[in-house]
């Protein structure tokens, strides 16, 4: 699931694929803008086919929180 996040992260981004790591944090390192996380967001709902919680989305701070968000929700 890692890799088909980071995948989808450098289609946002003009970042390098090494700096895509667990830690990565969106906006400060990523430099993701609001825009751009929300439809990061989007298409990760469309591509793991679950439904994100607005809520709970405030709480994804890391590509890590990502993984560990989708994989939550995938069980």
């Amino acid at each position: 699931m890692f890799d088909q996040i980071k995948e989808l992260i450098l289609q946002y981004v003009e970042a390098k694929p090494e700096d895509v790591v667990s830690e990565a944090r969106f906006i400060e390192d990523l430099h993701f803008n609001s825009y751009d996380f929300m439809s990061l967001l989007g298409e990760l709902e469309e591509t793991f086919g679950v439904t994100v919680d607005e809520q709970e989305v405030l709480e994804i701070r890391t590509v890590g929180d990502a993984v560990a968000y989708l994989e939550k929700l995938k069980k």
